[in-house]
């Protein structure tokens, strides 16, 4: 049995589908710029760039940034409009690459975070891409699948000059899927006259998708996990683990977790938390949350309050849901011994300063989840040549390339006596900027 601390001083940011309304009483709205916490993780960076110092304001400010208008026809007749976003952060070291996201909170200042962090993401990890993100502000669970299809074709025709094979390529994110990508793939080769596979990543495999990627971040988590535990003393078999966001990273991760013999002690979703010290029943959790929908109800642990969660004694807590989640509340109270941030900007700056000075390591979004990405390039390449992989050789590569990324943070970290958030943003930083250097400005 274990007993559960008090959490009347837990503040966390805003669990932003949890209420019909969106308004919990412990939330926060401090720290809740994406954005700022962006800029904030690349200053700190400053004083380790030397003579490409001089560019660094490159990396504060978004190369485009398109705001459309996204109109569809309701099923019941009525003309409903959606405002949708695409935002093009950087593109010295190659082509923009990053997700699409459907949700009713999403803004602008959001999206550009979001594709900062893929700029850095993509260069930490050794990938040609820059960093691109997109969205639609929309709660898709109010569409119908008409109405969802319709709203995916209108977006990607109005985004479709700023997006193409060579120049920016879309993927799955956060409510969106192989379907939508599917969808987007159809509507931008309507305006090509001719299909372009590689336009999209994450497609469905019989339209040019690749075996291993619906799983790669989850997994990804899992391998940054065992690489960074490894190298602070500690086996990632037995390990007590516990995952927020039960979608498909935090699934994915927790049977990756499990599969190695950690126990999965803990999970937390929208409607609730699980908690079972002896370890939940992972494969089972997912088809029971396959089937109906939600991690409750089953049986696979104690229900504790969604605040809860934040206070369960485990060895890695994996934030894998939205931003800004990991508030400075949520940073004094666990009792986490490492974070592997499974979403993108999971952890706030005052956050990271508090579990800097309780010595608790953060493997930061821009290494631990660059799974994902890391298997849409892979994707992109076999689309390039009309030759697909089998599925081992994917995984084979995703850990190599992985494990190398892990390694040259963890070289960073020890050299600079920099956090390893640090290290990896140091990493990134420079080599964007010396591509930045190297083509040039036109004069």
């Amino acid at each position: 049995m274990t007993v559960i601390a008090d959490i009347s001083s837990i503040r966390t940011a805003p669990a932003r589908s949890a209420s019909s309304s969106g308004q919990l009483s412990f939330i926060d709205y401090s720290n809740a710029d994406a954005w700022l916490s962006y800029l904030s993780q690349v200053n700190r960076t400053a004083a380790f760039l030397g003579p490409l110092g001089r560019w660094i304001e490159t990396l504060t400010r978004p190369k485009r940034a398109v705001v459309v208008d996204v109109p569809i026809q309701r099923d019941d007749g009525t003309i409903a409009h959606f405002e949708g976003y695409r935002v093009h952060h950087n593109t010295s070291r190659g082509p923009a690459k990053g997700g699409i996201r459907f949700h009713q909170d999403a803004t602008l200042s959001e999206v550009m975070a979001l594709a900062a962090w893929m700029t850095i993401k993509n260069a930490v990890v050794g990938l040609p891409f820059g960093g691109g993100k997109g969205a639609v502000r929309v709660d898709p669970a109010t569409l119908s699948r008409v109405e969802l299809e319709r709203l995916t074709r209108r977006y990607t025709i109005e985004i479709a000059h700023i997006i193409g094979v060579d120049k920016d390529i879309p993927a799955p994110d956060v409510n969106t899927n192989a379907q939508v990508m599917a969808w987007m793939m159809d509507a931008y080769a309507l305006t090509k006259g001719q299909v372009v596979t590689g336009v999209v990543t994450g497609k469905p495999v019989e339209l040019g998708g690749s075996l291993g990627r619906k799983d790669a971040t989850g997994e990804g988590v899992f391998i940054a996990a065992r690489e960074l535990a490894g190298r602070l003393g500690h086996e990632i078999c037995n390990q007590r683990v516990a995952i927020q966001g039960f979608g498909n990273v935090g699934s994915a991760a927790a049977r990756s977790f499990a599969q190695a013999g950690a126990r999965v002690v803990a999970v937390q979703d929208i409607d609730g938390a699980l908690f079972c010290g002896d370890g939940i029943d992972v494969d089972g959790l997912c088809k029971h949350k396959e089937r109906s929908g939600s991690i409750l109800g089953a049986g696979f642990g104690a229900e504790i309050a969604r605040e809860q969660f934040w206070l369960v004694d485990t060895d890695v807590l994996v934030p894998a849901a939205l931003e800004g989640q990991i508030t400075a509340g949520v940073a004094r109270a666990t009792k986490a011994k490492m974070i592997v941030e499974g979403a993108n900007g999971p952890t706030t700056p005052d956050a990271d300063a508090i579990l800097a000075e309780r010595r608790i390591p953060v493997v930061p979004d821009v290494l631990a989840n660059a799974g994902g990405v890391i298997v849409s390039y892979f994707e992109w390449v076999q689309d390039h040549s009309s030759y697909f992989w089998r599925e081992a050789e994917v995984r084979d590569k995703l850990g190599q390339m992985l494990t190398d990324a892990c390694d040259s943070v963890w070289r960073a970290h020890l050299e600079h006596q920099v956090s390893l958030r640090d290290a990896a943003y140091i990493l990134g930083c420079r080599r964007v900027l010396a591509a930045r250097e190297q083509r040039g400005l036109y004069l």
